[in-house]
């Protein structure tokens, strides 16, 4: 196996701006310090097995959706790659059996040049809970609700890209 990434935490300030967010979309009545404290428990991707191709990602904070509900989650994590791989995330597997979990954008493709955009190329992964069996998915601190694979890809013989990414979903249109 080739040994090409590498995961990292994004800087307090970003994780606090996005998880702000978090905290008001969803209702909730957490402090700074309990976005602190949260922030201070973020433990980076791991595989579970050595025949593991996933890295998985948890939840800094205890969510309930009910189905049809979403939830946009700051990971706090990024990660820096090799240029020619790319980061592909998708639900866990138990959770897509048991609730339909879903990513919203069905797979995240999280490119190598995302790691230097503004933002700290910080993961975040918008989900929902689209049990068919009025399920309730429930996710504690620390759980993890997706995981990531690395691959390698390749361009075609004419490529002649040039641009320059800064931030996340769509940019790559922004002219």
């Amino acid at each position: 196996m080739k040994r090409i990434a590498r995961f990292e935490k994004v800087s307090y300030p970003i994780f606090f701006a996005a998880a702000k967010d978090f905290v008001i979309e969803r209702g909730l009545d957490l402090t700074e310090e309990d976005v602190r404290a949260a922030y201070d428990a973020i433990e980076l991707p791991k595989r579970a097995t050595s025949g593991s191709a996933g890295y998985d990602i948890g939840t800094p904070f205890a969510l309930t959706l009910r189905p049809g509900e979403s939830a946009r989650i700051p990971t706090g994590i990024r990660s820096y790659m090799e240029e020619g791989w790319v980061l592909q995330l998708y639900p866990r597997s138990g959770l897509g059996f048991k609730y339909r979990l879903q990513l919203n954008n069905t797979v995240a493709i999280i490119d190598s040049d995302y790691y230097y955009s503004d933002n700290e190329g910080h993961l975040m992964v918008k989900i929902t809970d689209d049990s068919k069996e009025n399920k309730t998915l429930t996710l504690s601190p620390g759980q993890g609700f997706c995981q990531g694979i690395f691959y390698e890809y390749g361009v075609t013989f004419d490529d002649d890209a040039s641009g320059v990414r800064n931030g996340g979903f769509g940019s790559t249109d922004k002219k």
